[in-house]
């Protein structure tokens, strides 16, 4: 059609012309382009074109949200530039996309580790508390047994990432959980223990010990994947299932022993004069910078990438300075804003978001306060980065160290403690100045009659009338949505993405699934659905358009893990499957399964209503009102 045609047109023109395109695809909502300059972007045009709901820059690509229709626009641009999905393979610029697919890689094989590793590192917190306290003792035995618990975590550290890489390579978890404990075997490490050359078939094996190790697995799982791969291929089906895990052990092994194993403890030792540098020259630099730019790294997702760098500091020199004291300034600051904000506004929906954002932030459960108050009013998430860095700055200067990981937020402050009080009493320090700071200019710098009115006042007032004795009475019978899915419903503002925190696409609401399955929340029609299921545009016949995205990103996963029972011009009945989904797979390979819920033609409506009766949702249940 012409609208798609002149809207890509402009949408080209906005982004540097087809010169600038590498390549482009698209998701449910979204245009996703790799471009070759993403400064030659004219951002500003681009947000204010007639069709474009917004922009997002996320894992290298830039993002024109579109809506529904983006499958209509992605074939115009196709037709003018002639890409392939093979484009995308170029090399030009292959190293900022090699950049992007490793840090994607590093997030994706350490998200599923992170709460053990956050949970053991709490409990070794825990200990170090009651040991000072005088409650426990170091000789005693339940002393030993929880020591010995938290301290597995870290040991056997190998093991879990090897798991979760081969997850992420799409290889056997068995094959490589077998790789990962040789690293560890008692008996490999008492032959790098004896000091004595070791040897395999002639050839010198480095003795390095690999507890806690954190490059090396990943190394070997990633080579194992491609031998797995091959050995599959050439292996004869009647002995598949001993040929193809002998042919891996008897390749992989030496190779790991040999060569891919020390090159990733070289990493390690890299990276240890790298940190000493830090320490012994410039130690303020790193809280001052992870302080102030946390908010930047969480709306990318690249704070998860720091964890191996993290979990090296304690490998290397028993401590960490690198996440702890800067995050935890950062997250402190986020709490601060959010209670200043909750205190000035006089609109009641953001009044009660602010203050939920800045107890969750408190935690260090920052995502709330980020999307849901700061980044929407702006103003506060400059005082979150200059409190942080300034904080971060005190953290820095007094040395802070952490001595186990944990989420950063005041419940993290026995990881802290050591013989050396003052580290506590530093972090103490560095949380008063995180709060007070950005409570005191976000107070002084945000007008409550102003910035924080982020909702119009439409969507705020509902076509209700009170009566004298408070009762409700509506003045139109509303069109009533149903949930689609069973789970805990979450506010849009705490959904773990920007274009949808922001509703920028319509009126939003978000369900953490414990089913995995989508139902028919009316009778009507399959308008749009993405070829890998992943995302379902429907509407009913009062004309109300809802998009059902299942996941967050999950658009990479191509398919796997969904299963589409209807396809685009199906009808349906209100209960009917439309779709079912895998929530294991899907967050085994380190995606979150939360589902916003949009109406996307909100604009055709007088209200939509978001119903919070309860913070538990079945399918039947009402979620929203809309009111025409």
């Amino acid at each position: 059609m012409k609208k798609y045609q002149e809207l890509a047109e402009n949408i080209i023109g906005n982004i540097g012309g087809l010169d600038n395109i590498e390549s482009v695809t698209n998701c449910m909502t979204r245009l996703r382009f790799v471009l070759k300059d993403n400064k030659k972007v004219n951002e500003d045009d681009l947000k204010a074109t007639p069709g474009v709901q917004g922009t997002a820059f996320k894992g290298g690509q830039y993002q024109v949200i579109i809506g529904t229709d983006v499958a209509n626009v992605t074939e115009e641009i196709n037709k003018m530039g002639k890409f392939t999905p093979t484009d995308d393979q170029s090399n030009n610029h292959n190293d900022e996309r090699v950049i992007n697919r490793v840090l994607g890689a590093i997030t994706s094989i350490f998200q599923p580790i992170i709460p053990a590793i956050c949970g053991a590192g709490m409990l070794k917190a825990v200990l170090a508390l009651l040991v000072f306290l005088n409650v426990l003792n170091v000789e005693a035995q339940t002393y030993q047994l929880l020591a010995l618990l938290a301290d597995s975590a870290f040991y056997f550290l190998p093991i879990m990432l090897a798991v979760t890489s081969a997850q992420y390579f799409k290889a056997n978890p068995f094959y490589a959980a077998v790789l990962g404990a040789m690293l560890i075997h008692p008996t490999f490490a008492a032959m790098v223990a004896s000091g004595e050359p070791i040897s395999f078939a002639g050839i010198s094996v480095r003795a390095v010990s690999y507890g806690s190790a954190v490059v090396p697995p990943i190394l070997i799982i990633w080579a194992m994947a491609h031998i797995e791969r091959l050995a599959k291929k050439i292996s004869p089906d009647p002995v598949k299932i001993f040929l193809v895990p002998l042919l891996v052990f008897l390749v992989t092994a030496p190779l790991a022993w040999s060569i891919i194993g020390p090159l990733g403890a070289l990493v390690g030792d890299v990276l240890l004069v790298v940190f000493e540098f830090f320490n012994n020259q410039a130690r303020w630099v790193l809280p001052v910078l992870m302080g102030a730019f946390t908010p930047f790294f969480v709306m990318t997702g690249m704070h998860y990438s720091f964890m191996p760098v993290q979990l090296a500091q304690y490998a290397t020199l028993g401590y960490g300075t690198l996440l702890g004291p800067g995050m935890l300034a950062s997250n402190i600051a986020q709490s601060g804003a959010s209670l200043a904000v909750a205190l000035k506004t006089k609109d009641k929906t953001m009044k009660q978001t602010a203050f939920s954002a800045s107890t969750t932030a408190l935690f260090g459960i920052t995502e709330p306060a980020l999307y849901g108050v700061t980044m929407k009013l702006r103003t506060p998430l400059w005082v979150v980065i200059a409190s942080g860095g300034v904080a971060g700055l005190w953290a820095g200067l007094t040395n802070m160290r952490t001595y186990a990981s944990a989420t950063a937020g005041i419940l993290a402050l026995p990881v802290y403690l050591t013989d050396d009080i003052s580290n506590i009493i530093n972090a103490v320090i560095c949380i008063v100045i995180a709060f007070a700071m950005s409570f005191v200019l976000t107070m002084f710098f945000v007008n409550a009659e102003g910035k924080e009115k982020m909702i119009p006042a439409e969507q705020n007032e509902p076509a209700i009338s009170i009566s004298s004795n408070d009762s409700v009475q509506p003045l139109r019978t509303p069109l009533k949505i149903i949930s689609p899915l069973v789970g805990a419903r979450i506010a849009a503002s705490d959904i773990p993405d920007s274009v949808f925190a922001n509703e920028i696409m319509g009126r939003t609401i978000a369900i953490n699934p414990e089913v995995g399955q989508v139902i028919a929340p009316f009778d009507g029609e399959v308008v749009t659905i993405f070829p890998t299921g992943h995302a379902i545009g429907i509407k009913n016949e009062q004309g109300v358009e809802l998009l059902v995205h299942i996941g967050i990103d999950t658009v990479e996963l191509d398919g796997e893990g969904y299963t589409a029972y209807v396809k685009a011009g199906d009808t349906f009945k209100q209960g009917d499957v439309l779709v079912q989904f895998d929530q294991e797979f899907i967050q085994g390979k380190g995606y979150s399964t939360i589902t916003p819920v949009v109406v996307t033609n909100t604009a055709d409506f007088t209200d939509v209503i978001v119903h919070q009766e309860n913070e538990h949702v079945k399918q039947g249940d009402l979620l929203l009102s809309i009111f025409q």
